[in-house]
Protein backbone atom coordinates (compact mmCIF):
# COMPACT_ATOMS: atom_id res chain seq x y z
CA UNK A 1 0.00 0.00 0.00
CA UNK A 2 1.50 3.33 -0.87
CA UNK A 3 1.78 5.76 1.97
CA UNK A 4 -0.36 9.21 0.26
CA UNK A 5 1.15 11.48 3.39
CA UNK A 6 3.68 14.40 2.43
CA UNK A 7 6.07 16.17 4.33
CA UNK A 8 6.11 19.70 4.86
CA UNK A 9 8.90 20.43 2.73
CA UNK A 10 7.45 19.25 -0.53
CA UNK A 11 3.95 20.67 0.50
CA UNK A 12 5.92 23.65 0.80
CA UNK A 13 7.27 23.09 -2.47
CA UNK A 14 3.93 22.47 -4.13
CA UNK A 15 2.56 25.60 -2.56
CA UNK A 16 5.30 27.92 -4.31
CA UNK A 17 4.76 26.14 -7.95
CA UNK A 18 1.36 27.30 -7.44
CA UNK A 19 2.15 30.91 -6.56
CA UNK A 20 4.76 31.12 -9.17
CA UNK A 21 2.11 29.61 -11.73
CA UNK A 22 -0.41 32.47 -10.60
CA UNK A 23 1.47 35.09 -10.82
CA UNK A 24 3.04 34.12 -14.16
CA UNK A 25 -0.61 33.27 -15.36
CA UNK A 26 -1.76 37.10 -14.21
CA UNK A 27 1.48 38.40 -15.81
CA UNK A 28 0.23 36.92 -18.95
CA UNK A 29 -2.93 37.94 -19.23
CA UNK A 30 -1.76 41.38 -18.59
CA UNK A 31 0.00 41.07 -21.62
CA UNK A 32 -2.88 39.45 -23.63
CA UNK A 33 -5.23 42.74 -22.56
CA UNK A 34 -2.53 44.80 -23.84
CA UNK A 35 -2.36 43.11 -26.51
CA UNK A 36 -6.11 42.86 -27.13
CA UNK A 37 -6.73 46.59 -26.10
CA UNK A 38 -4.20 47.54 -28.82
CA UNK A 39 -5.62 45.66 -31.60
CA UNK A 40 -8.82 47.01 -30.80
CA UNK A 41 -7.24 50.45 -32.18
CA UNK A 42 -9.61 52.40 -29.34
CA UNK A 43 -6.33 54.14 -27.79
CA UNK A 44 -4.69 55.84 -30.93
CA UNK A 45 -1.31 53.95 -33.44
CA UNK A 46 1.00 55.59 -29.95
CA UNK A 47 -0.45 54.21 -27.54
CA UNK A 48 -1.31 51.00 -29.45
CA UNK A 49 2.24 50.42 -30.25
CA UNK A 50 3.39 51.67 -26.13
CA UNK A 51 0.94 48.67 -25.11
CA UNK A 52 2.37 46.25 -27.63
CA UNK A 53 6.08 47.14 -26.45
CA UNK A 54 4.84 46.90 -22.36
CA UNK A 55 3.30 43.10 -23.87
CA UNK A 56 6.69 42.29 -25.33
CA UNK A 57 8.48 43.28 -22.25
CA UNK A 58 6.28 41.64 -19.62
CA UNK A 59 6.16 38.23 -21.47
CA UNK A 60 9.86 36.99 -20.48
CA UNK A 61 9.22 37.95 -17.15
CA UNK A 62 5.86 35.54 -17.39
CA UNK A 63 8.21 32.96 -18.66
CA UNK A 64 10.80 33.48 -16.32
CA UNK A 65 8.49 32.74 -13.21
CA UNK A 66 6.83 30.12 -14.27
CA UNK A 67 9.70 28.33 -14.76
CA UNK A 68 12.46 29.31 -12.40
CA UNK A 69 12.21 30.45 -8.73
CA UNK A 70 14.03 33.65 -9.01
CA UNK A 71 13.83 36.77 -7.25
CA UNK A 72 14.25 39.40 -10.66
CA UNK A 73 11.46 38.46 -12.41
CA UNK A 74 8.99 38.71 -9.96
CA UNK A 75 10.09 42.03 -8.93
CA UNK A 76 10.36 43.79 -12.26
CA UNK A 77 6.31 42.43 -11.92
CA UNK A 78 5.50 43.72 -8.76
CA UNK A 79 7.03 47.27 -9.89
CA UNK A 80 5.43 47.77 -13.31
CA UNK A 81 1.94 46.60 -12.20
CA UNK A 82 2.08 48.96 -9.26
CA UNK A 83 3.41 51.87 -11.77
CA UNK A 84 0.83 50.67 -14.19
CA UNK A 85 -1.74 50.81 -11.39
CA UNK A 86 -0.87 54.33 -10.61
CA UNK A 87 -0.63 55.62 -13.99
CA UNK A 88 -4.23 54.19 -14.66
CA UNK A 89 -5.14 55.96 -11.72
CA UNK A 90 -4.34 59.02 -12.55
CA UNK A 91 -5.97 58.54 -15.55
CA UNK A 92 -9.29 57.90 -13.92
CA UNK A 93 -8.98 60.48 -11.73
CA UNK A 94 -7.79 63.04 -14.13
CA UNK A 95 -10.77 62.34 -16.40
CA UNK A 96 -13.28 63.98 -13.69
CA UNK A 97 -14.01 60.13 -12.77
CA UNK A 98 -15.19 59.37 -16.02
CA UNK A 99 -12.64 57.26 -16.89
CA UNK A 100 -10.69 58.26 -20.45
CA UNK A 101 -13.12 59.39 -22.75
CA UNK A 102 -12.19 58.69 -26.35
CA UNK A 103 -13.49 61.02 -28.87
CA UNK A 104 -16.59 63.38 -28.98
CA UNK A 105 -19.74 61.07 -28.10
CA UNK A 106 -23.03 62.51 -27.84
CA UNK A 107 -23.45 64.87 -24.85
CA UNK A 108 -26.00 64.08 -22.46
CA UNK A 109 -26.54 64.62 -18.20
CA UNK A 110 -25.75 61.42 -17.91
CA UNK A 111 -22.09 61.14 -17.47
CA UNK A 112 -20.69 57.57 -19.16
CA UNK A 113 -19.58 55.46 -16.49
CA UNK A 114 -18.26 52.69 -18.61
CA UNK A 115 -14.92 54.31 -19.42
CA UNK A 116 -14.15 54.41 -14.90
CA UNK A 117 -15.66 50.94 -14.76
CA UNK A 118 -13.11 49.59 -17.23
CA UNK A 119 -10.06 51.54 -15.83
CA UNK A 120 -10.93 50.07 -12.37
CA UNK A 121 -10.67 46.71 -13.80
CA UNK A 122 -7.58 47.61 -15.31
CA UNK A 123 -6.43 48.79 -12.11
CA UNK A 124 -7.69 45.84 -9.96
CA UNK A 125 -5.83 43.05 -12.47
CA UNK A 126 -2.56 45.21 -11.91
CA UNK A 127 -2.99 45.30 -8.75
CA UNK A 128 -3.43 41.47 -7.84
CA UNK A 129 -0.57 40.86 -10.55
CA UNK A 130 1.68 43.25 -7.74
CA UNK A 131 0.20 41.84 -4.79
CA UNK A 132 1.02 37.66 -6.25
CA UNK A 133 4.20 39.04 -7.26
CA UNK A 134 5.25 41.05 -4.41
CA UNK A 135 4.19 37.81 -2.10
CA UNK A 136 6.15 35.87 -4.32
CA UNK A 137 9.35 37.93 -3.88
CA UNK A 138 8.71 37.41 -0.18
CA UNK A 139 8.69 33.73 -0.07
CA UNK A 140 11.48 33.31 -2.58
CA UNK A 141 13.36 35.46 0.21
CA UNK A 142 12.62 33.00 3.10
CA UNK A 143 13.25 30.40 1.11
CA UNK A 144 17.11 28.54 1.54
CA UNK A 145 19.19 28.55 -1.70
CA UNK A 146 20.45 30.31 -4.38
CA UNK A 147 17.66 32.76 -4.77
CA UNK A 148 18.03 33.80 -0.82
CA UNK A 149 21.89 33.90 -1.02
CA UNK A 150 21.83 36.54 -3.55
CA UNK A 151 19.99 38.97 -1.76
CA UNK A 152 21.31 38.14 1.73
CA UNK A 153 25.04 38.10 1.19
CA UNK A 154 25.81 38.43 5.22
CA UNK A 155 23.74 35.05 6.27
CA UNK A 156 22.90 34.98 10.13
CA UNK A 157 21.61 38.93 9.95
Amino acid sequence: MRDITTTPGRAREAGLVLHRRMCATATAGSCLVHLWLAASGHHGPWLGVLMVALAAVCVPCAFHIWRHSRVGAPQQVATAAVAMAALHAVLLLGAGGAGHAHGGGPTSRIPDTTGAAQLLLVIGLELTTALLAATLVARLRRQPGPASAVLQPFPGR
